[in-house]
């Protein structure tokens, strides 16, 4: 059991590394400040916990069973990721406004990875590996709790790294460059993600 947990710790944590919408969301949201950058890394991880707890359930296995449903979510967060994109990039030219209700940057992060079929699809392929055997329903709960607080540690060390020089990135060069680049990322994560096969 123990081994498993800490293979299933170590797993997670190479997985958290990897950078996608998530880190590219926290980075431009760390610029309007910390609370922002908090409220997305909260909103993240429910998305992950629902994620986690349907492949620990077994619902996710539907997902992966239904082509309709399937590209039906990968369509619906491609679209969403193109959209928080296009709004990065225009935002670049904007002048800097009070930082949005941190209600807005929860829903963004919870969106971003609730409308991401393929989260779905690797919880289901991921969590059952480190299960022991004789393990039932009860650890693979647990296991989900793992996975996601080991997501949720990497992420709060992003914040307060990103934080600290957050003075730096609110330079108005620096957090022009910041939109785009966080910008051009999100949209061609999103067109990856429309135009990528099952």
């Amino acid at each position: 059991m123990w081994s498993s947990a800490a293979a299933l710790v170590a797993a997670s944590f190479l997985i958290a590394l990897s950078p996608g919408p998530g880190t590219a969301l926290v980075l431009r949201q760390s610029v309007r400040g910390r609370g922002s950058a908090l409220a997305t890394v909260a909103g993240m991880e429910v998305g992950v916990a629902c994620w986690a707890v349907a492949a620990a359930l077994g619902l996710s296995v539907l997902l992966t069973a239904s082509e309709v449903a399937y590209h039906a979510l990968r369509i619906t967060g491609a679209v969403f990721l193109v959209y928080l994109g296009v709004k990065a990039w225009r935002s670049a030219s904007e002048p800097v406004t009070a930082p949005p209700p941190a209600s807005h940057a929860f829903r963004a992060g919870l969106v971003v990875n609730l409308a991401n079929p393929k989260l779905g699809v690797f919880a289901v392929s991921f969590l059952p590996q480190f299960l022991p055997a004789g393990g039932g329903r009860g650890v693979l709960l647990l296991f989900a709790l793992v996975w996601v607080l080991v997501d949720t540690a990497w992420y709060l060390v992003v914040v307060v790294v990103l934080d600290r020089v957050r003075g730096r990135l609110s330079r108005a060069r620096v957090r022009r460059a910041l939109e785009r680049v966080s910008g051009a990322v999100l949209v061609a994560l999103g067109l990856r993600l429309v135009l990528s096969a099952r």
